[in-house]
């Protein structure tokens, strides 16, 4: 028969690991490439990409770049332009000559 002592140290043993235990978290990181549910974090692209790319004179290629860069980092920065800090994974996708991929 455990003392009331041993249990007193086991209970407060595990009192301290669930304290230091770190719930899992979901979604996108801070660079906007996933480490969680998914489902949680999917966005509509084609409705973003809509208002990023209302005011582009060059509709489809800002859609297709849009498109691309809002799959990859389940993000679009607010307003048409510009705002690129708010999704670092968008800021950050370049072409192949190292030009910004999105608009």
């Amino acid at each position: 028969m455990p003392t009331s002592t041993s249990l007193l140290v086991c209970f407060i043993t595990l009192l301290l690991f669930v304290s230091i235990a770190k719930p899992h978290e979901t979604g996108v990181d801070v660079d906007g490439i996933g480490g969680g549910n998914l489902d949680e974090a999917k966005i509509d692209c084609g409705t973003e990409c809509d208002r990023r790319c209302m005011l582009a004179s060059r509709q489809n290629m800002c859609h297709r770049a849009c498109g691309t860069c809002c799959t990859r980092c389940q993000c679009v920065p607010p307003g048409t332009s510009g705002n690129q800090d708010a999704c670092p994974c968008y800021a950050s996708l370049t072409t192949h000559n190292g030009r910004k991929k999105c608009p």
